[in-house]
Protein backbone atom coordinates (compact mmCIF):
# COMPACT_ATOMS: atom_id res chain seq x y z
CA UNK A 1 0.00 0.00 0.00
CA UNK A 2 1.27 3.43 -0.89
CA UNK A 3 1.98 5.68 2.08
CA UNK A 4 1.37 9.44 2.07
CA UNK A 5 5.09 10.05 2.32
CA UNK A 6 5.72 8.01 -0.84
CA UNK A 7 4.02 10.70 -2.94
CA UNK A 8 6.33 13.29 -1.41
CA UNK A 9 9.43 11.16 -2.00
CA UNK A 10 8.49 10.55 -5.63
CA UNK A 11 7.88 14.25 -6.16
CA UNK A 12 11.24 15.23 -4.65
CA UNK A 13 13.06 12.64 -6.75
CA UNK A 14 11.41 14.00 -9.85
CA UNK A 15 12.46 17.54 -8.95
CA UNK A 16 16.02 16.35 -8.31
CA UNK A 17 16.12 14.74 -11.75
CA UNK A 18 15.16 18.10 -13.25
CA UNK A 19 18.05 19.78 -11.44
CA UNK A 20 15.95 21.48 -8.73
CA UNK A 21 17.96 21.84 -5.50
CA UNK A 22 15.51 23.75 -3.26
CA UNK A 23 11.78 23.33 -2.60
CA UNK A 24 9.80 25.96 -0.67
CA UNK A 25 7.68 24.72 2.25
CA UNK A 26 5.13 26.88 4.02
CA UNK A 27 4.40 26.51 7.76
CA UNK A 28 1.54 24.08 7.20
CA UNK A 29 3.66 21.78 5.03
CA UNK A 30 6.43 21.85 7.64
CA UNK A 31 4.00 20.79 10.35
CA UNK A 32 2.79 17.91 8.19
CA UNK A 33 6.36 16.70 7.75
CA UNK A 34 6.96 16.99 11.51
CA UNK A 35 3.87 14.88 12.13
CA UNK A 36 5.08 12.21 9.68
CA UNK A 37 8.45 12.21 11.44
CA UNK A 38 6.80 11.81 14.85
CA UNK A 39 4.69 8.93 13.59
CA UNK A 40 7.73 7.18 12.14
CA UNK A 41 9.41 7.39 15.56
CA UNK A 42 6.27 6.20 17.36
CA UNK A 43 5.71 9.48 19.19
CA UNK A 44 2.25 11.02 19.43
CA UNK A 45 1.71 14.48 18.07
CA UNK A 46 -1.11 16.95 17.60
CA UNK A 47 -3.90 15.42 15.58
CA UNK A 48 -4.47 16.88 12.15
CA UNK A 49 -7.54 18.94 11.62
CA UNK A 50 -10.50 16.76 10.57
CA UNK A 51 -11.10 18.74 7.43
CA UNK A 52 -7.45 18.36 6.34
CA UNK A 53 -6.17 14.79 6.91
CA UNK A 54 -2.43 14.25 6.61
CA UNK A 55 -2.66 12.08 3.48
CA UNK A 56 -4.73 14.62 1.63
CA UNK A 57 -2.50 17.47 2.75
CA UNK A 58 0.69 15.81 1.54
CA UNK A 59 -0.79 15.01 -1.84
CA UNK A 60 -2.32 18.46 -2.23
CA UNK A 61 0.96 20.20 -1.36
CA UNK A 62 2.90 18.27 -3.99
CA UNK A 63 2.51 19.62 -7.54
CA UNK A 64 2.13 17.11 -10.35
CA UNK A 65 5.26 15.12 -11.09
CA UNK A 66 7.14 16.39 -14.13
CA UNK A 67 7.08 14.21 -17.18
CA UNK A 68 10.25 12.14 -17.65
CA UNK A 69 12.81 13.33 -20.16
CA UNK A 70 11.93 11.60 -23.41
CA UNK A 71 14.38 11.27 -26.28
CA UNK A 72 13.30 13.00 -29.48
CA UNK A 73 12.64 10.97 -32.63
CA UNK A 74 15.77 9.90 -34.46
CA UNK A 75 17.05 12.12 -37.24
CA UNK A 76 17.96 10.11 -40.30
CA UNK A 77 21.11 11.29 -42.04
CA UNK A 78 20.50 11.96 -45.75
CA UNK A 79 21.67 9.10 -47.94
CA UNK A 80 22.56 11.11 -51.04
CA UNK A 81 25.24 13.71 -51.59
CA UNK A 82 28.61 14.49 -50.06
CA UNK A 83 29.28 15.18 -46.40
CA UNK A 84 28.80 18.95 -46.79
CA UNK A 85 25.45 18.46 -48.54
CA UNK A 86 24.30 16.04 -45.87
CA UNK A 87 25.21 18.45 -43.06
CA UNK A 88 23.35 21.24 -44.88
CA UNK A 89 20.29 18.97 -45.13
CA UNK A 90 20.47 18.28 -41.38
CA UNK A 91 20.69 22.00 -40.66
CA UNK A 92 17.59 22.58 -42.77
CA UNK A 93 15.72 19.96 -40.71
CA UNK A 94 16.90 21.57 -37.47
CA UNK A 95 15.37 24.94 -38.42
CA UNK A 96 11.86 23.61 -37.86
CA UNK A 97 12.59 20.63 -35.58
CA UNK A 98 9.31 20.15 -33.70
CA UNK A 99 10.69 18.42 -30.55
CA UNK A 100 12.87 21.48 -29.88
CA UNK A 101 10.33 24.09 -30.99
CA UNK A 102 7.46 22.73 -28.91
CA UNK A 103 9.43 23.09 -25.68
CA UNK A 104 8.89 26.84 -25.79
CA UNK A 105 12.16 27.45 -23.90
CA UNK A 106 14.54 27.91 -26.81
CA UNK A 107 15.01 31.01 -28.92
CA UNK A 108 14.20 31.21 -32.63
CA UNK A 109 17.60 31.42 -34.33
CA UNK A 110 19.10 28.05 -35.20
CA UNK A 111 22.88 27.67 -34.92
CA UNK A 112 24.07 24.36 -36.33
CA UNK A 113 27.78 23.74 -36.90
CA UNK A 114 30.93 24.96 -38.59
CA UNK A 115 34.15 23.53 -39.99
CA UNK A 116 35.15 20.54 -42.06
CA UNK A 117 32.33 17.94 -42.37
CA UNK A 118 34.98 15.28 -43.02
CA UNK A 119 37.28 16.24 -40.15
CA UNK A 120 39.11 13.72 -37.98
CA UNK A 121 38.39 15.88 -34.90
CA UNK A 122 34.89 16.87 -33.77
CA UNK A 123 34.38 19.31 -30.88
CA UNK A 124 31.02 19.52 -29.13
CA UNK A 125 29.85 22.29 -26.81
CA UNK A 126 26.56 22.75 -24.97
CA UNK A 127 24.54 25.45 -26.80
CA UNK A 128 24.98 28.74 -28.68
CA UNK A 129 25.28 31.93 -26.69
CA UNK A 130 24.71 35.60 -27.50
CA UNK A 131 27.55 35.99 -30.00
CA UNK A 132 26.87 32.62 -31.61
CA UNK A 133 23.23 33.51 -32.10
CA UNK A 134 24.17 36.82 -33.73
CA UNK A 135 26.63 35.22 -36.16
CA UNK A 136 24.83 31.86 -36.48
CA UNK A 137 28.07 29.96 -35.90
CA UNK A 138 29.26 27.96 -32.87
CA UNK A 139 32.13 29.27 -30.74
CA UNK A 140 32.67 32.73 -32.17
CA UNK A 141 32.72 34.74 -28.92
CA UNK A 142 35.60 34.99 -26.41
CA UNK A 143 35.34 31.24 -25.68
CA UNK A 144 35.57 30.60 -29.41
CA UNK A 145 38.72 32.68 -29.65
CA UNK A 146 40.22 30.63 -26.82
CA UNK A 147 39.25 27.45 -28.65
CA UNK A 148 40.97 28.73 -31.79
CA UNK A 149 44.14 29.25 -29.75
CA UNK A 150 43.96 25.68 -28.44
CA UNK A 151 43.53 24.30 -31.96
CA UNK A 152 46.41 26.43 -33.23
CA UNK A 153 48.66 25.08 -30.48
CA UNK A 154 47.71 21.59 -31.68
CA UNK A 155 48.77 22.53 -35.20
CA UNK A 156 45.19 22.64 -36.49
CA UNK A 157 43.29 25.47 -38.13
CA UNK A 158 39.70 26.01 -36.97
CA UNK A 159 38.51 25.18 -40.48
CA UNK A 160 40.09 21.71 -40.24
CA UNK A 161 37.96 20.65 -37.25
CA UNK A 162 34.20 20.11 -37.08
CA UNK A 163 32.56 22.20 -34.33
CA UNK A 164 29.02 21.72 -33.07
CA UNK A 165 26.78 21.95 -30.00
CA UNK A 166 24.37 19.56 -28.31
CA UNK A 167 21.53 22.12 -28.47
CA UNK A 168 20.99 23.95 -31.74
CA UNK A 169 19.18 27.00 -30.33
CA UNK A 170 20.16 29.47 -27.63
CA UNK A 171 18.34 28.66 -24.37
CA UNK A 172 15.90 31.45 -23.61
CA UNK A 173 15.43 33.54 -20.46
CA UNK A 174 12.92 36.25 -19.46
CA UNK A 175 14.21 39.70 -20.43
CA UNK A 176 17.27 38.13 -22.04
CA UNK A 177 19.96 40.35 -23.52
CA UNK A 178 23.58 39.12 -23.57
CA UNK A 179 23.13 36.73 -20.66
CA UNK A 180 23.10 32.99 -21.29
CA UNK A 181 22.09 29.88 -19.38
CA UNK A 182 22.99 26.21 -19.64
CA UNK A 183 20.49 24.02 -21.51
CA UNK A 184 18.19 21.71 -19.58
CA UNK A 185 18.11 17.94 -19.90
CA UNK A 186 14.88 18.26 -21.91
CA UNK A 187 16.49 20.72 -24.33
CA UNK A 188 19.51 18.50 -24.84
CA UNK A 189 17.34 15.41 -25.36
CA UNK A 190 15.33 17.26 -28.01
CA UNK A 191 18.45 17.95 -30.11
CA UNK A 192 20.75 15.01 -29.38
CA UNK A 193 19.59 13.01 -32.40
CA UNK A 194 21.11 15.69 -34.64
CA UNK A 195 24.49 15.16 -33.00
CA UNK A 196 24.20 11.43 -33.64
CA UNK A 197 23.43 12.12 -37.30
CA UNK A 198 26.36 14.54 -37.50
CA UNK A 199 28.71 11.90 -36.13
CA UNK A 200 27.37 9.41 -38.68
CA UNK A 201 28.15 11.84 -41.51
CA UNK A 202 31.45 13.32 -40.31
CA UNK A 203 32.83 10.01 -39.02
CA UNK A 204 35.41 11.70 -36.78
CA UNK A 205 38.22 9.64 -35.33
CA UNK A 206 37.89 11.50 -32.04
CA UNK A 207 35.35 13.74 -30.26
CA UNK A 208 36.10 16.33 -27.57
CA UNK A 209 33.26 17.24 -25.19
CA UNK A 210 33.85 20.83 -24.11
CA UNK A 211 32.61 21.22 -20.55
CA UNK A 212 30.45 19.31 -18.10
CA UNK A 213 27.14 20.14 -19.77
CA UNK A 214 28.34 18.81 -23.12
CA UNK A 215 29.55 15.64 -21.37
CA UNK A 216 26.17 15.30 -19.66
CA UNK A 217 24.25 15.65 -22.92
CA UNK A 218 26.61 13.55 -25.01
CA UNK A 219 27.57 10.80 -22.57
CA UNK A 220 24.99 10.95 -19.79
CA UNK A 221 27.71 11.76 -17.25
CA UNK A 222 27.15 13.84 -14.15
CA UNK A 223 29.56 15.40 -11.70
CA UNK A 224 32.64 17.55 -12.11
CA UNK A 225 34.74 17.85 -15.23
CA UNK A 226 37.79 17.01 -13.13
CA UNK A 227 36.23 13.59 -12.48
CA UNK A 228 35.22 13.07 -16.14
CA UNK A 229 38.51 14.04 -17.76
CA UNK A 230 41.67 11.97 -17.79
CA UNK A 231 40.15 8.92 -19.48
CA UNK A 232 38.47 7.93 -22.72
CA UNK A 233 34.70 7.58 -23.11
CA UNK A 234 32.65 6.59 -26.15
CA UNK A 235 29.76 7.99 -28.16
CA UNK A 236 28.31 6.09 -31.13
CA UNK A 237 31.49 4.02 -31.27
CA UNK A 238 33.78 7.10 -31.38
CA UNK A 239 36.39 7.81 -28.64
CA UNK A 240 35.44 10.88 -26.58
CA UNK A 241 37.66 13.01 -24.37
CA UNK A 242 36.08 15.39 -21.85
CA UNK A 243 37.86 18.62 -21.00
CA UNK A 244 37.07 22.03 -19.55
CA UNK A 245 35.04 24.48 -21.63
CA UNK A 246 37.20 27.27 -23.07
CA UNK A 247 35.03 29.77 -21.17
CA UNK A 248 36.22 28.16 -17.93
CA UNK A 249 39.78 29.11 -18.77
CA UNK A 250 38.70 32.72 -19.26
CA UNK A 251 37.16 32.89 -15.78
CA UNK A 252 39.40 30.52 -13.82
CA UNK A 253 41.75 32.02 -11.24
CA UNK A 254 44.11 29.03 -11.10
CA UNK A 255 46.34 30.32 -13.91
CA UNK A 256 48.42 27.81 -15.80
CA UNK A 257 47.26 24.84 -13.74
CA UNK A 258 43.91 24.50 -15.52
CA UNK A 259 45.45 25.44 -18.86
CA UNK A 260 47.88 22.58 -18.37
CA UNK A 261 45.00 20.17 -17.62
CA UNK A 262 43.23 21.15 -20.83
CA UNK A 263 46.48 20.83 -22.74
CA UNK A 264 47.08 17.35 -21.31
CA UNK A 265 43.67 16.36 -22.67
CA UNK A 266 44.59 17.81 -26.05
CA UNK A 267 47.91 15.95 -26.07
CA UNK A 268 45.94 12.71 -25.61
CA UNK A 269 43.69 13.74 -28.50
CA UNK A 270 46.70 14.51 -30.70
CA UNK A 271 48.17 11.10 -29.99
CA UNK A 272 44.83 9.43 -30.70
CA UNK A 273 44.72 11.22 -34.06
CA UNK A 274 48.34 10.42 -34.86
CA UNK A 275 49.35 14.09 -34.93
CA UNK A 276 53.03 14.90 -34.30
CA UNK A 277 53.79 16.16 -30.79
CA UNK A 278 57.02 18.08 -30.24
CA UNK A 279 58.95 18.38 -26.98
CA UNK A 280 57.98 22.03 -26.92
CA UNK A 281 54.31 21.15 -27.15
CA UNK A 282 54.63 18.60 -24.36
CA UNK A 283 56.14 21.23 -22.06
CA UNK A 284 53.40 23.85 -22.55
CA UNK A 285 52.17 25.25 -19.20
CA UNK A 286 54.45 23.03 -17.13
CA UNK A 287 55.70 24.59 -13.92
CA UNK A 288 59.29 25.71 -14.26
CA UNK A 289 61.74 23.92 -11.94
Amino acid sequence: MSRPVDALIDFLRGEEARGVTHVHLDDEAKEILRELHRRARGKPGPAPRPEEPVAAAVVSEAPPEPAPVVAAPAVVAPAAGGAAEKIAALAAQAETWAPARKLGTLRETMVFSTGDPEADLMLVGEAPGYQEERQREPFVGPAGQKLNEILKAMGLAREKAYISNIVKFRPGMPGQTTNNRKPTAEEMAACLSFVRAEVEIVKPRCIVALGGTAAEGLLGLTGSVSAMRGSWHEFAGIPVRVTYHPAYLLHSNSGNQDKRRVWEDMLEVMEKLGLPVSDKQRSYFKAKP
